[in-house]
């Protein structure tokens, strides 16, 4: 397996087009495809050639990221009508960055291998500014083939990145643990400046206050301003969507529940979002998750 230099990245999202665009920066030839004509106007203003089909995009790469938003995205991308898996070469890696759980990628991996194609399960975490500036971390879980061939990919994409497994599905893993801290620091972080305000605090000097103390976290910091655009009643830029940390939380509390584990919190966490999507947040900004407090 040789070093992957023309990367095709399907699903040109949030977070999609910021890493493509990181690639094409860093001297790799990117091949680009996204169903929404918007987000592919967008990439050919960076320089990136883009195509019409996922399968187009793919047929002459030598990696090719994923960027999808669940399950049945990852197997219609690879599998469908249309789906790629017939038109990759033997011996290309895809990469996958999307957070979809363990066993699913532990079963697309072993298809893919039937026809001589690695899976390297590379979960991001950090958001669509850090993902621009190649500042991700990026969590792990392949074989060393898989690693190497796809190593200044992950240079250019992540500043942390953390092998945890030799085997798809070990990212996951801990991706799932990642996420349940991340899901509940955000619905902390929204109920916290909430009850700043109800208290007659001015909610960003609290915010700025709790920042500089031991309730610090990157969530407080990174949603906490938009946070309080959403409490004074602007719609905050829609970086991360509130349906996603359903997707996710579910991920999170399925695997305890499998294992006979406890989650309490983060089942707690997960109805908050749940209720946010039941109030018609779902395509939102998971900031705006704050809006379903006060009712």
């Amino acid at each position: 397996m040789s070093a992957a230099t023309r990367v095709a990245v399907l699903g040109l999202g949030a977070m999609g087009l910021p890493m493509a665009q990181r690639l094409a920066e860093r001297g790799h030839e990117v091949l680009g495809f996204d169903i929404a004509e918007p987000r592919l106007e967008l990439a050919r203003a960076s320089g990136i050639q883009t195509f019409g089909s996922a399968r187009a995009a793919s047929a002459e790469a030598d990696a090719v990221i994923l960027a999808v938003r669940d399950v049945p995205q990852l197997t219609e991308v690879l599998f469908g009508a249309g789906g790629i898996a017939e038109v990759l070469r033997p011996g290309s890696v895809v990469i996958l960055t999307s957070t979809v759980g363990i066993e699913p990628v532990r079963e697309v991996a072993a298809q893919l291998a039937r026809l001589d194609i690695e899976l390297l399960d590379a979960p991001i975490s950090g958001g669509a500014a850090r993902a621009r500036e190649g500042d991700l971390l990026l969590i792990v879980g392949g074989s060393d083939a898989a690693r190497e061939a796809s190593t200044s990919i992950l240079a250019a994409l992540a500043s942390t990145v953390s092998v945890v497994g030799p085997n798809p599905g070990d990212g996951q893993a801990q991706k799932t643990v990642n996420q349940l801290l991340c899901g509940v620091h955000i619905a902390a972080a929204a109920e916290a400046l909430t009850l700043a305000r109800s208290l007659g605090l001015d909610p960003a000097e609290s915010l700025r206050s709790l920042e500089a103390g031991a309730a610090a976290s990157f969530m407080l910091s990174n949603r906490g301003p938009r946070i309080l655009e959403a409490l004074e009643g602007a719609e905050p830029e829609v970086l991360s969507r509130v349906d996603i940390f359903v997707k996710d939380l579910g991920i999170v509390t399925r695997a305890a529940e499998e294992l006979g584990l406890a989650t309490p919190v983060a089942l707690a966490a997960h109805g908050q979002y749940v209720a946010g999507v039941a109030a018609g947040l779902e395509s939102h900004d998971d900031s705006t998750l704050v809006r379903i407090l006060p009712r």
